[in-house]
């Protein structure tokens, strides 16, 4: 064996060592009661003094140095505007992509791209991401969010992490009911949680909810080359709150399904005066004959974007009584049955598409509202799974279990696909609202972690003050039994979150070289400052550790057009840029060119520098930005 080999495998069974020492070291200090034995590679491993759970525990989710953790999760950040990655089964948090909202760390919402992708909003609030699926699997290539506050979607692209498209969606207040993909990643899916008139600016007291208010459904389409959103249509719905959404896979393809709440179509009190009925709806729409509608021009325009009225088009929409108060609505991964989670009734309600299908066929309703027909609830209901107090959302494994949190219970009860039976219950902390398992919402879910994204955390982590973080629990599905593995603090607030396995994200390296790209600038000798009246444009070129140029002199009231590209072609060598007391701040990766535009308003001397270490010499990337006074 050559001597470099040898070397190499004796440091790497070190580093494991080292590392299986650090994680009994770590666990014996959290709990030092009992004994256990450790299973490393199927070799039993002494450790007096810990107990097996903690073992196995720290075992399962110690990613030692030089490995990678097996997922990625894409975790809603609520009203921080961002979407958090996390790296499982370590539960490390990898990285914050800002979407809705500036991030001064990597100076989103200040280059010239994002500042027009934001518009005019300083806020949003995300809530469901989504990742883009072909086959009704996960491909890797983009997340969807939605922005529950200002009725925008947007897509990250998962070659660069980088968030590269927002959308306005006209007629929508607040898409909660978001976002949800079809199998093939041809729309996604957004419904209002907000009743309102129809076109925004529209004017009706809200005594007339009833007869001038309406909720819409919008289906925006994705290039299936580039991902580019854009309105594909929209249909007009009742005037009640759509709260979550699934798309149909496989036996149900084609199909989409809504929850609602607030049929009752009340406008105050509604803890008190949208609980008057024992029952809300599943909405189930057929999206291809909606489609179809759209294509044969069966709309009218409303703000710009087709509007269909679904009552026009027969057989596009229906209602299925649900328990009071659905949140989530979950579709198995074989497209058999979708289950409704009703927040105030203590049972699952598992529907059979196939008897949803035998109903409509067979005009078997049991009455209709609003002119929607209302499938017969005996025949298309097949199990109301005794779960316990105030589900949510359910999850599956691939192996024939759904999962189910338990809001009220602050539990998660696991059950038969097949029996519809409980089969194991697991106390989380504390009040779970959704929760994400590997590829669970995919045809071939991989059925080996589940995270429990929990409201409440008092008591479990060191005191911030009054308001504590919200957590999340990583839980074992290998065994029999669920286990919590590990537990971390969230920023607030984790609505909803999707896990991909990381095998199917390839990631870029540095941006390519690309001379077409509008102001790059690869060459110090084309790094220039260009003068056009009182126009400046400002071809700057970055790296390992100075600008050309580094010092840039402007009129007082000129308008700077300033391009900076990065010509350090190295993974991870990125270069930031700010100008002291200009607000202005941005970072450029390895081959980016990044744009700022704004006037030169006040006059003086303003240095700049680079905001991400770099290299030794970071401190001398430096520079000025030289305001020459208009009296002078």
């Amino acid at each position: 064996m050559e001597k470099g080999l040898f070397k190499k495998i004796v440091l790497s069974l070190a580093g494991l060592l080292v590392g299986l020492i650090i994680a009994v070291y770590l666990s014996a200090q959290l709990n030092p009661a009992g004994g256990s034995e450790a299973t490393l590679g199927g070799a039993n491993v002494s450790v007096d003094g810990v107990p097996d759970d903690v073992v196995q525990a720290a075992l399962k989710t110690y990613v030692p140095p030089g490995q990678l953790d097996e997922y990625y999760m894409f975790a809603s950040g609520g009203h921080s505007g961002s979407v958090f990655v996390y790296g499982v089964p370590s539960m490390r948090r990898i990285r914050t992509i800002p979407v809705f909202t500036p991030e001064s760390a990597v100076g989103y919402g200040w280059t010239t791209e994002s500042k027009e992708m934001l518009g005019e909003w300083s806020w949003g609030d995300v809530h469901h991401p989504a990742l883009s699926e072909t086959g009704g699997d996960y491909d890797g290539r983009w997340l969807f969010v939605n922005d529950n506050a200002n009725s925008r979607a947007a897509r990250i692209n998962l070659d660069s992490f980088k968030t590269s498209q927002i959308l306005d969606i006209p007629n929508i207040y607040g898409p909660h009911s978001a976002v949800f993909m079809t199998p093939n990643s041809e729309y996604f899916m957004l419904g209002s949680r907000f009743a309102g008139p129809i076109p925004y600016g529209t004017y009706s007291p809200i005594e007339n909810l009833s007869k001038d208010y309406n909720c819409v459904l919008a289906a925006v389409a994705i290039d299936p080359n580039d991902g580019e959103m854009s309105v594909g249509w929209e249909v007009l719905m009742p005037p009640w709150s759509f709260d979550l959404s699934d798309a149909g896979k496989l036996d149900s393809e084609g199909w989409a399904f809504l929850t609602t709440y607030n049929t009752e179509e009340a406008y105050e009190l509604l803890e008190v005066n949208a609980s008057q009925r024992e029952m809300d709806y599943v909405v189930a729409l057929n999206w291809k004959l909606l489609e179809q509608a759209a294509n044969e021009g069966k709309y009218k325009i409303i703000d710009g974007v087709k509007m269909i009225d679904p009552l026009e088009v027969p057989g596009s929409v229906y209602l299925v009584p649900a328990m009071k108060s659905p949140h989530g609505v979950d579709v198995t991964p074989d497209g058999k049955y979708f289950i409704a989670n009703g927040k105030v009734a203590p049972v699952a309600t598992v529907f059979s598409f196939e008897k949803f299908k035998e109903c409509i066929d067979n005009k078997d309703f049991q009455g209709e509202e609003r002119g929607f027909p209302i499938v017969n609830y005996e025949k298309v209901r097949v199990a109301e799974v005794p779960v316990g107090l105030g589900p949510l959302h359910t999850q599956f494994d691939g192996n024939g279990y759904a999962y189910t949190t338990l809001f009220i219970d602050s539990t998660i009860a696991k059950w038969s696909l097949d029996t519809f039976e409980i089969v194991d219950v697991t106390p989380v902390h504390y009040c779970p609202g959704h929760l994400c398992a590997a590829e669970g919402d995919t045809v071939d879910p991989d059925g080996k972690y589940l995270v429990s994204l929990n409201k409440l955390a008092k008591d479990k982590f060191l005191s911030v003050g009054p308001s504590h973080p919200e957590s999340a629990q990583l839980i074992d599905l290998t065994t029999d039994k669920m286990k919590i593995l590990m537990d971390v603090p969230t920023d607030p607030e984790p609505h909803f979150a999707q896990m991909i396995k990381a095998d199917k994200i390839t990631t870029w390296e540095v941006f390519d070289k690309d001379p077409s790209r509008p102001g790059a600038v690869y060459e110090k000798e084309n790094a220039r400052i260009e003068r056009d009246g009182n126009h400046v444009t400002v071809y700057q070129m970055g790296f390992r550790s100075r600008y050309y140029p580094d010092h840039v002199e402007v009129n007082e009231g000129d308008h700077v057009t300033w391009y900076l590209t990065n010509t350090d072609f190295d993974e991870d060598i990125t270069h930031g840029f700010g100008i002291c007391l200009y607000d202005l701040n941005a970072e450029a990766q390895p081959g980016e060119t990044i744009k700022f535009e704004f006037v030169a308003d006040k006059a003086g001397v303003y240095p700049f520098y680079c905001t991400n270490f770099c290299s030794a010499l970071h401190q001398e990337m430096q520079g000025w930005f030289i305001v020459k006074p208009k009296d002078l």
